[in-house]
C-alpha cells in the first residue's frame, strides 16, 4: 500500500475519498443490501477481484460479504447484441438492483457510456454510488454520491493505484463489519 501512501502524500484529499467510499459501501452492506461492482477491460477484472475478496476471503476468516462483480460473458453478449454495448451494466442494475443497495465502478477514464448508464439506472432505483477513477474523474465523477479520483498518465498506471485502494477497501470492510 506504499503507492497508495506515496499518492496519499500529494494529495491528502485522496485518501479521504477513499474512506468516504468505504464507509458508503460498509453503510450498505450492514444495512443488509448488496454491492454491484462493475468496470471495462481491466477494470472488470478488478471488479472481479474485488468481489471475490467480498464473498471469499481476504486477510480474514469472516462471513462473506454481499458483493456481486456484473462480469458474466454471457450477459454482456447477450445484452450487447440485443440492445449495444452502453446497456451492459444498465440492464444488470435494472434487473438486480434494489433502494438501498450500492453500485460501485471502476474506470480509468471516467467516460465510458455503459458506466454512466449504470449509474444513471441505479439513482433511479434509489441506490447509492461510488466510484474510483482517473485521468480527473470524467463525466462520471460529479454523477456518483462519492468518488476517488487517481492520477496517471496511463490507464495502467491509474489500474496500479486502484488496486492498491481496493485492498484498502477491504481492509476498511473487514475492520468495520467483521468480528476479529
Amino acid at each position: 500500500m506504499a503507492e497508495l501512501a506515496g499518492t496519499c502524500a500529494r494529495d491528502p484529499r485522496l485518501c479521504g475519498d477513499v474512506h468516504r467510499v468505504t464507509e458508503l459501501l460498509a453503510q450498505t452492506l450492514s444495512a443488509g443490501r448488496i454491492v454491484l461492482v462493475a468496470g471495462n477491460g481491466g477494470s472488470m477484472a478488478q471488479a472481479a477481484h474485488f468481489a471475490e475478496e467480498c464473498t471469499g476471503r481476504f486477510r480474514a476468516d469472516r462471513r462473506p460479504l454481499a458483493v456481486l462483480s456484473l462480469d458474466s460473458a454471457a450477459h454482456l453478449s447477450c445484452t450487447a447484441n440485443d440492445y449495444g454495448f452502453e446497456w451492459v451494466f444498465s440492464r444488470w442494475v435494472e434487473a438486480l438492483g434494489r433502494e438501498g443497495d450500492a453500485l460501485l465502478v471502476l474506470s480509468t477514464s471516467g467516460e465510458s457510456e455503459n458506466l454512466v448508464k449504470a449509474v444513471t439506472a441505479a439513482k433511479g432505483r434509489g441506490m447509492s454510488t461510488a466510484a474510483l477513477l482517473g485521468r480527473g474523474g470524467g463525466r462520471l465523477h460529479p454523477m456518483v454520491g462519492e468518488s476517488a479520483v487517481f492520477p496517471g498518465a496511463t490507464a495502467d498506471e491509474v489500474q496500479d493505484l486502484h488496486m492498491v485502494a481496493i485492498h484498502a477497501i477491504l481492509v476498511g470492510l473487514e475492520a468495520r463489519l467483521c468480528e476479529s
